[in-house]
């Protein structure tokens, strides 16, 4: 089949993925204004958010299974709901996520060089998009680099937190207002803080987007889900108990970058250049991830015509979608040298959670012996995505909503044309 992709990944290489997504810069920005949304029980977010991820990750595995095929919850959602939830899930994923792409790519380029942190987010975007290009065994190749680099520095960081001397801050930070506040509010914290500790939890639905690229998906698929998501687990708790510990949540809420304040806090501030080297990594390590996914995605969209068909085409030898790859690649570049996306953590999350709804909605549709699960994940999973989506600060909410609003009309005028479903999943 001319158009399909290489099946050139084992489990180490699909973990690997996974783990540079999630790993990321998410884990350097994202229990700032999670902190700040819940307060001291901001472990209670993380464990929510940990939860809800857990819940998505198990459905998205069982479905990728299913349908082994580019794309991720487009597809499971066009296959087992119909077109137009399929559609949205595809539609909510690339624009939320191209916009995720724009904050790590910017992210990068100011832990790298801040005096030319656009110039140097928008190099970046171009290089790793000419790395997808090429294949992605080099694309893994390179994320097993970048997550190697990423794990050393934060568990020197952990290890010399807690057995090494600590400064406390020159001004104690206060806690967070709602820590002061009624039992409603403090509830509506945690789901929000747990909406931005979603994000840097979500990067494992890469794996799922690049099935058509993974050797043996039935177990392949499920397995690297599971040991990814289980080891982010650990290094976000041990990493959040290790910011806390040196900053307070005051801190923590406070700062934009906790783990580079809390290194600066220990060891004399040595580590801090180590740790905004390793930021800029675990950035560009989340943007590579991010244009994997964001392409599957696009090309698995414009193969049922709701996306101009050249994004389909598949490189004749290097077996990657090279047009939708650089098409994402460009407009990521262009985003981040004229805007300032820093703030897109919200909205990303919005998008990425009504992603997984869909993901535990087609989930929840199959047999019993298709799903292998209890029909509570997909339900926790459903009902936690919305709870959580519905508590995010609500400028990330009517952003999100009116993303989605637009891409009901985008359905709407391209619908006719579009592929059917049953001829869809044979091409």
């Amino acid at each position: 089949m001319t158009n399909s992709l290489s099946r050139s990944l084992g489990l180490t290489d699909a973990v690997v993925v996974g783990l540079g997504a999630m790993i990321g810069a998410g884990v350097f920005v994202a229990f700032a204004p999670a902190a700040d949304r819940a307060g001291s029980l901001v472990w209670a977010a993380l464990a929510v958010a940990a939860v809800v991820a857990a819940c998505n990750a198990l459905s998205s595995a069982r479905l990728a299974a299913r349908f082994p095929s580019a794309g991720g919850t487009y597809v499971y959602g066009r296959e087992v709901l119909g077109p137009l939830p399929g559609f949205l899930a595809g539609w909510g994923f690339v624009v939320g996520k191209t916009a995720s792409a724009a904050a790590m790519a910017l992210t990068a380029g100011l832990y790298i060089w801040p005096a030319h942190a656009n110039v140097v987010a928008a190099a970046s975007v171009l290089v790793l998009t000419v790395l997808n290009v090429l294949g992605v065994q080099r694309s893994a190749a390179a994320a097993k680099v970048l997550v190697a680099i990423v794990f050393v520095v934060l568990a020197v960081v952990v290890v010399t937190a807690w057995v090494g001397p600590v400064e406390a801050p020159e001004t104690p930070f206060a806690a967070p207002a709602v820590d002061g506040e009624g039992w409603p509010a403090r509830l509506l914290g945690v789901l929000g803080g747990a909406g931005f500790c979603f994000f840097a939890f979500a990067g494992y639905a890469r794996i799922a987007t690049m099935g058509e690229e993974v050797r043996e998906p039935e177990r392949t698929i499920p397995k690297a889900v599971v040991v990814a998501l289980t080891i982010v687990i650990a290094v976000y708790a041990a990493v959040l108990a290790t910011t806390i510990h040196v900053l307070g949540v005051g801190g923590v809420a406070a700062g934009e970058a906790p783990v580079l304040e809390a290194a600066e806090q220990i060891a004399g501030g040595a580590l801090s250049p180590v740790v905004r080297v390793a930021a800029g990594v675990a950035a560009l390590g989340a943007l590579l991830a991010g244009i994997l996914g964001v392409s599957r995605t696009t090309m698995a969209m414009a193969r049922d015509r709701h996306l101009p068909g050249a994004l389909a085409k598949v490189h004749a030898t290097a077996r990657t979608p090279y047009v939708a790859e650089i098409v994402v690649g460009v407009i990521v570049a262009g985003v981040v040298l004229v805007a300032d996306v820093r703030q897109t953590i919200g909205f990303s999350s919005f998008a990425v959670l009504i992603y997984y709804l869909v993901a535990n909605s087609a989930a929840l549709r199959l047999g019993r012996e298709e799903r292998r699960l209890p029909a509570w994940v997909p339900v926790l999973g459903a009902v936690g995505c919305v709870a959580v989506a519905g508590s995010l600060p609500w400028q990330s909410v009517v952003g999100g909503l009116v993303v989605f609003a637009i891409g009901g009309l985008v359905y709407a005028a391209t619908r006719r044309r579009a592929v059917p479903p049953g001829v869809a999943s044979e091409a």
